[in-house]
């Protein structure tokens, strides 16, 4: 059963649905759901919540502040912190909720909500396991890995112009999320986030729009989610990691899964960042299904 469902966080009211089995009495273990990096809650991430329902797992699913259903200005901006925020305050949602069980909760994150939820789960122990696949580890790291060094200059002098504006009053400075033009400025001007934009059936883009604030980015360069991933023990972790990820960087993620402290899993996938959502998608749904069984309801289906 899927309903429509808004809680607030920090004055903020987010949007998204609750997803109860059909089959069995509660209260339910749950895990809450949401998406990456300027996407919304109709691309891909409605389908990880229906599989795990379906095996008997309660799924908050939502969208970030200023993305998709939710409210939250400017629009189109992705603070990771305020995402972070989201998140807890899911959390508390569900905690109000006779349909779950407080004391069996997790996270999932992908992509950009993948470094959330290594934070969340290294600071809310709330969180009873942690599943985080292709996340953003440094975006320090990450972006500069994107931005030629001789470019740096004249972006950081947007990012101070931006502010300077924003402080006047007038409207942030906007920047596509995607780009069909190599080379055009785009927050993801890689030609894979493109080809993979262009294989979304039209009804799932409905509330997408393809811009963020040139803030966004600029917040992307201060953050490091992989800073936090030896916090997370005793809290079980599994980490899946593209092996020719070109966008996150597989090669960071390793690196961060070294330092993490058991109890801690690794899966590596064949292929690029966007296998997760199209080739390995029923590999990565039965992995995470099975880990939340695990961890949240006590015995794998």
């Amino acid at each position: 059963m899927r309903q429509d469902i808004e809680f607030d966080s920090a004055g903020t009211t987010l949007r998204g649905w609750l997803y109860t089995p059909d089959d069995a009495p509660g209260p339910y273990p749950a895990v809450v759901v949401t998406h990456g990096f300027g996407a919304v809650k109709e691309q891909y991430t409605d389908d990880v919540a229906e599989g795990l329902a379906a095996a008997g797992l309660a799924v908050v699913l939502y969208d970030h502040a200023c993305f998709g259903a939710s409210d939250g200005e400017p629009r189109q901006e992705a603070d990771p912190w305020t995402q972070i925020q989201g998140y807890r305050d899911a959390i508390t949602f569900l905690c109000t909720r006779p349909e779950v069980d407080p004391e069996r909760i997790g996270i999932f994150g992908s992509s950009f909500s993948g470094g959330h939820v290594l934070v969340v789960a290294a600071v809310d122990r709330r969180v009873k396991a942690v599943y985080s696949q292709v996340p953003v580890i440094s975006g320090g790291t990450t972006l500069s890995r994107f931005i030629p060094s001789e470019s740096l200059a004249e972006i950081r002098r947007a990012f101070d112009a931006d502010r300077l504006a924003r402080f006047r009053g007038e409207p942030p400075a906007m920047i596509p999320l995607i780009t069909a033009t190599p080379g055009e400025p785009a927050a993801l001007a890689d030609r894979q986030t493109y080809e993979w934009y262009q294989s979304i059936e039209p009804e799932r883009l409905a509330t997408w729009r393809n811009e963020v604030t040139l803030r966004s980015v600029e917040s992307i360069s201060g953050y490091e989610p992989g800073d936090y991933i030896a916090r997370i023990s005793p809290t079980p972790l599994l980490l899946v990691v593209a092996q020719h990820d070109i966008l996150t960087h597989s090669d960071l993620a390793y690196a961060a899964y070294e330092r993490a402290l058991h109890p801690k899993r690794l899966v590596t996938l064949p292929g690029g960042h966007f296998v997760v959502y199209g080739e390995e998608f029923k590999h990565t749904l039965a992995l995470m299904t099975e880990f939340f069984l695990e961890h949240l309801a006590g015995s794998a289906r």
